[in-house]
């Protein structure tokens, strides 16, 4: 299996540019099973989560042309050869599950196995079905003899319907906007998601001639539509890989201009730097994040849904924590297995403790290279981080991970300066 090496050298310095957002750029390929007439999709980034997307699409009968070179993905949805998703498919990534609210509102007939992806807590798809179901559908969860579970939802027609969520969950709320669309009637989601995620997508799907106001907010309004067509968009950037490059420079104390990304989606993410001593300046082209001035500050942080400080940014953001002198906290409200990263950078030598959701740093560690496992796509990213300030040589396996949802992570961090190389293990190079 390939692995990242990685060395302490020098701050990072230069100009980075952010690649489309994985998390929009995946219902936004989902929702063009909505129709079937040809839609278009640019500024798609290179993604292994991006390639499953596309051959999911591929396998419920669309006809997808991707040019990862052009960063431009064109399908035609024009049959819908079947509603049940591939398991082997659905197990490599927890996002499938959004295909379900196309299929149902197109075809009347969904299933799909229980989703897979990084196992960084439970993450029900319960939210997902209430919706289904106040929408009309009728729910099966059918289990075969190896112990699989098929869940399925029919509908002959989908009547609009009031839906409030218990938990603004993403994914719930990208599939009951994507199903309402299509139905008869209203459909008023109540505490839905507001990430800008979201907004991307319903900004999609207005486009393809859907009527839906509000998202973003807490109410968004979905009056349902007969038929949609079809529509080119391009994807927003990627919020959690810009944040990622700016506790880059962070850690290293570099001086990085970040360039095609929207400030407004990482406020969380730019105050906390601020708070440790960051500075950060809007630049006409991009962020600039300079932390050469090298005299931190720790503080405290506390994920929660968008517009809280996000959980994608947690791991690396605690990487960062663990080399500021002083004492910080880190709590997850978000997920309840997001601190497997804790065990993989003490191993480099930082120190953190884990008590349930919440971890106490003790800052200002001098960290050394070891053999670390990148335990989901966020903690690889961490990791590799932590690595460009450890003493020797860090050695990141299980880098799948990153793959999904980093566009040539290793190529943009050599860009400015790091000393990071992509290799396959030799004889005698294994943990």
């Amino acid at each position: 299996m390939p692995r990242i090496l990685v060395n302490n050298r020098n701050a990072l310095r230069g100009r980075v540019e952010v690649s489309g957002s994985k998390n929009a750029v995946l219902p936004l390929l989902a929702a063009t099973l909505l129709t079937d007439e040809t839609c278009v999709l640019d500024g798609v980034p290179n993604l292994k989560d991006v390639d499953v997307m596309c051959s999911l699409l591929r396998f419920f009968g669309a006809e997808v042309k991707a040019e990862p070179a052009a960063s431009r993905i064109e399908v035609r949805a024009g049959t819908i050869r079947t509603t049940v998703a591939e398991w082997d498919l659905v197990k490599a990534m927890r996002a499938s599950i959004v295909a379900m609210g196309p299929l149902l509102a197109r075809t009347g007939q969904a299933g799909i196995p229980l989703p897979g992806g990084c196992a960084i807590g439970e993450r029900p798809i319960d939210l997902h079905l209430k919706g289904f179901s106040a929408l009309g559908a009728e729910i099966h969860c059918d289990k075969d003899e190896s112990g699989d579970v098929l869940v399925s939802a029919s509908a002959s027609r989908l009547i609009g319907a009031e839906v409030y969520l218990d938990f603004a969950s993403v994914g719930a709320t990208e599939n009951i906007m994507m199903a309402a669309a299509l139905a008869e009637g209203t459909t008023v989601i109540e505490n839905p998601a507001q990430e800008p995620e979201i907004v991307d997508l319903a900004n999609f799907l207005n486009r393809m001639g859907a009527h839906i106001r509000g998202a973003g907010t807490d109410n968004i309004r979905i009056e349902g539509v007969s038929r949609l067509h079809g529509a080119e968009h391009s994807v927003i950037p990627d919020r959690i890989e810009a944040a990622t490059f700016m506790l880059a420079a962070a850690i290293t104390r570099g001086d990085v201009l970040i360039e095609n990304m929207l400030p407004n989606h990482v406020v969380p993410v730019i105050a906390k730097l601020k708070e440790c001593g960051v500075r950060i300046e809007e630049d006409y082209s991009g962020l600039r994040v300079d932390a050469s001035k090298n005299d931190f500050r720790a503080t405290n942080i506390k994920t929660l849904p968008y517009p809280g400080f996000p959980t994608d940014v947690q791991p690396q953001f605690m990487a960062f924590l663990a080399t500021v002198p002083g004492r910080s906290t880190v709590i997850e409200t978000v997920f309840e297995n997001r601190f497997m990263h804790i065990r993989e950078l003490n191993l480099m030598h930082a120190e953190i403790t884990e008590d349930g959701r919440r971890a106490a740093i003790k800052g200002g560690a001098k960290l050394t290279g070891a053999h670390v496992r990148a335990t989901d796509l966020r903690a690889g990213a961490a990791l590799v981080l932590a690595g460009l300030v450890a003493e020797g040589t860090t050695v990141v396996s299980d880098i799948f991970h990153i793959d999904r949802g980093y566009e040539d992570f290793v190529g943009k961090l050599a860009g400015l300066g790091a000393g990071i190389v992509r290799t396959e293990p030799g004889p005698g190079d294994e943990k």
